[in-house]
């Protein structure tokens, strides 16, 4: 029984080592940390960077674009989550993203005499992600937004304002429902 466990994990690891192989080659702008698990399949486009920290683990169909920066941390889970990016989207360690999706760009201008113009500077802010943080199914997490450590936001939750560290945020708008005492 041993043995065959042990070559069991040596094909997962050498599975995953040729799946970061076949990424890093594909897509020169991303960077992969030691032990990093494809276990589904990573697209990036318009010409966003993307760097992944150890260890972490991406399910599914995660999918990066833009043409900004995205910094994930090590420990990390991505199933079928979505990254715009075209300022900065900062992703701390140990976090957990659901089917979810992280837009730092409103692609259209506010006002009603721009809205048809190129999208201006104020579209855009960088949005910061802590350590530990979950993030639900269904979740929307708006430019310029700051999630602080050990948070959770609920499945179907727009985050459009700052979270403090240490609660659960759920709705739309966003209301907390609960705060971990420590």
């Amino acid at each position: 029984m041993g043995s065959t466990t042990r070559r069991h994990g040596l094909l997962l690891r050498t599975v995953f080592a040729v799946k970061r192989g076949y990424y890093r080659l594909r897509y020169p702008r991303l960077q992969l940390g030691d032990d990093v698990e494809i276990r589904g399949r990573v697209r990036l486009r318009r010409g966003v960077r993307v760097t992944i920290g150890d260890r972490t683990r991406l399910n599914k169909l995660v999918r990066f674009a833009g043409p900004g920066e995205v910094q994930i941390g090590a420990d990390c889970l991505l199933n079928a989550t979505w990254i715009g990016s075209w300022t900065t989207v900062e992703v701390g360690d140990r976090c957990l993203l659901s089917d979810c999706e992280l837009m730092d760009n409103d692609f259209h201008n506010l006002p009603p005499q721009l809205r048809h113009e190129p999208a201006t500077a104020l579209t855009r802010a960088p949005i910061s992600v802590g350590e530990n943080v979950w993030i639900g199914a269904h979740a929307l997490v708006m430019k310029g937004v700051r999630i602080g450590r050990d948070s959770v936001v609920g499945a179907g939750t727009i985050v459009r304002t700052d979270v403090p560290d240490g609660v659960v945020v759920v709705g739309n708008p966003q209301q907390i429902v609960k705060t971990f005492d420590e």
